[in-house]
């Protein structure tokens, strides 16, 4: 293995047939750090990231394109909700 791939991030699934609609917002800007928790390879198009925040986590999904970049967020919730939704997205049963 060389060293670029030691450092190729986890991919997520292809999206499953009924999968959940994760419900994508503007960034709330509520905190001055956000802390990246996990976060899923750079290698495409669209970034996820697990982040923590005032006591609360989230989903950041960025999206690269010939325009730019539009990141977006998921709604805030406690921590082991947003897990569970971590898990579901690299599964493909989110999006």
């Amino acid at each position: 293995m060389g060293i670029l791939e030691a450092f190729h991030g986890t991919h997520t699934a292809a999206v499953r047939a009924g999968y959940r609609a994760i419900d994508w917002s503007l960034p709330a800007l509520r905190c001055d750090r956000v802390r990246v928790r996990a976060h899923t390879c750079e290698c495409g198009e669209v970034l996820f990231e697990f982040c923590l925040a005032g006591g609360l986590s989230f989903i950041r999904r960025t999206v690269r394109h010939g325009e730019g970049v539009v990141v977006h967020e998921s709604d805030w919730f406690v921590t082991r909700v947003v897990e569970r939704l971590w898990e579901q997205l690299l599964r493909g049963e989110a999006r």
